[in-house]
């Protein structure tokens, strides 16, 4: 594998640890600001959207130059943004620059993922998004922590300019040692192949499956600490298993997109939804709520490398296909999440795992078209060959 592949990772990984920073820093930015926590939680949100709408926009702009170029563009805007957090002394400055580190985010992912499809052979390229997609799992698991950390014992700013000292140090590492590929594809703004319903189709299983994970683990702390009766300070333990859990699943699921890809899908999907049943039916058993939310980390947001690969072969490996890409698992963890919300006062904590669970039987229906194509593949080349004896 390409050292480059593991360079992308680290910028992948300085990325998420920013996105991620507010919720573990929820009390200090409301102090620090002079505005209530439910203001300071806003800022996820306006995160999100900024990468949901604003990261196929900045993705377009850059379509003309070579990926590596464009790559630095993207780590300039993201530095400016963090920056501008660290330094931010109202709560409006704090928002502007959470937008802007939003869109740089998101095109970051695109242009990224669409890289590591150019720079390795086609037949692993669901191992080399493993790889890259490994940085968002160790976000997951070593970012949030460290952020946190930094500004639990240094105060807020300390973790946003931990975050832009990462982002130098990833900067420095592509600028070094990511190359452009060969014949770097310099795309013109395809629309025409996002008319394709097969693409379509995996643009919208993609948002299902991570909407599916992120309603239940949107709210992972509460229904450990007041359903399944961990205390508080067991929480944080509990969920860095889980953050452990996804690289392994990453890993595996990497290793199995290319050759594997729907049935990777079907069955990950599939036993997610096993997993988030499970997890609704026996939550107030503390053995079996853990053993099921270690579960759903392996099976959940993993699935990453064999949607990537799937949207590419049903569209194309450019920067803006793959930027939407990102755009529609962003819109999963909003819907999920919101949705989740909704349901907890009507009908309790158990409610969004449900909705997890139902939507993951849901992607899986979005899945299996895919699977009836890739069987009847082999059947049309029979025939073929036959007409042509």
């Amino acid at each position: 594998m390409p050292s480059a592949v593991y360079v992308l990772a680290a910028g992948i990984f300085a990325m998420v640890t920013s996105e991620f920073a507010v919720a573990g820093l929820m009390p200090q930015l409301a102090a620090g600001l002079g505005v209530d926590v439910a203001r300071i939680g806003y800022l996820i949100t306006v995160f999100a959207v900024a990468m949901a709408v604003g990261g196929p926009v900045l993705t377009l702009a850059l379509l003309r130059i070579r990926p590596k170029a464009a790559l630095m563009v993207v780590f300039a805007v993201f530095l400016a943004g963090n920056v501008l957090a660290a330094l931010a002394t109202t709560y409006s400055v704090l928002v502007v620059a959470r937008v802007i580190s939003g869109v740089a985010s998101q095109a970051f992912f695109g242009i990224a993922i669409s890289l590591c499809g150019q720079l390795v052979d086609e037949r692993v390229r669901g191992r080399a998004i493993g790889v890259a997609m490994n940085g968002l799992m160790l976000g997951t698991l070593l970012g949030l922590p460290l952020a946190t950390f930094a500004g639990g014992h240094y105060g807020w700013r300390a973790a946003f300019w931990t975050i832009t000292l990462l982002t130098v140090l990833a900067a420095l590492l592509t600028q070094f040692q990511v190359r452009d590929p060969g014949q770097a594809e310099r795309r013109k703004a395809d629309f025409s192949v996002f008319r394709r319903p097969k693409l379509l189709l995996a643009l919208v299983s993609s948002t299902l499956i991570i909407g599916a994970t992120f309603s239940a683990f949107s709210f992972f702390t509460p229904i450990l600490t007041e359903v399944s009766g961990f205390s508080p300070d067991t929480v944080p333990v509990l969920l860095l298993g889980y953050g452990a859990a996804t690289v392994v699943g990453n890993s595996i699921v990497g290793r199995l997109a290319d050759r594997h890809t729907v049935p990777a899908l079907v069955a990950g999907t599939l036993l997610n939804a096993v997993f988030l049943t499970g997890f609704a039916l026996f939550t107030d058993l503390p053995a079996a709520a853990l053993a099921f939310m270690l579960a759903i980390g392996l099976a959940g947001v993993t699935m990453n490398p064999a949607m990537a690969v799937r949207v590419q072969r049903a569209g194309n490996t450019s920067p803006l296909v793959n930027t939407v890409h990102s755009s529609f698992i962003t819109l999963g963890v909003m819907i999920g999440s919101f949705a989740g919300a909704c349901l907890i006062e009507p009908y309790g904590l158990r409610a969004p795992i449900v909705l997890g669970a139902a939507m993951a039987v849901a992607a899986v229906v979005t899945i299996l078209p895919a699977f009836g194509r890739r069987a009847a593949q082999p059947a049309v080349e029979v025939c073929c060959a036959s007409t042509a004896g």
